[in-house]
């Protein structure tokens, strides 16, 4: 019988470092954000999340939908139109997520602040 053990971040081997991984990359951040306010098509996304291409797209909603925090959906149109929506697990990180960004707008003059004041006992070091 093998033994199960609770999960813990800070082991190497624990899965839930993967998930970890997929939450601290900006560009899941970023894509969760906009999919918070409805089901967003692939185009939309890549236009309104600035800097993205679109292979980095690709991958991170792939690995959204595979973790379960977005769907995929296919219309039969010419072209195929795709949409992609938050999932209710994806909604329960969503909150978090958003504190995120909101501490990220709301301190950046500090971070700037601080690197600035480093950088320049840097150079006169």
């Amino acid at each position: 019988m093998t033994e199960t053990l609770p999960p813990n971040v800070y082991q190497p081997l624990c899965p839930t470092r993967m998930i970890l991984d997929c939450i601290a990359d900006k560009w899941t951040v970023l894509i969760l954000g906009m999919l918070e306010d409805g089901p967003q098509r692939f185009n939309h996304l890549r236009r309104e999340v600035g800097g993205i291409s679109q292979k980095v797209l690709s991958q991170t909603l792939k690995s959204l939908e595979r973790d379960g925090l977005v769907t995929r959906t296919a219309f039969p149109t010419v072209p195929v139109t795709v949409e992609y929506a938050i999932t209710p697990l994806g909604m329960t990180l969503a909150g978090t997520i958003a504190g995120l960004r909101d501490w990220a707008e709301s301190h950046i003059g500090a971070v700037l602040a601080a690197q600035q004041a480093y950088d320049q006992r840097m150079d006169q070091a």
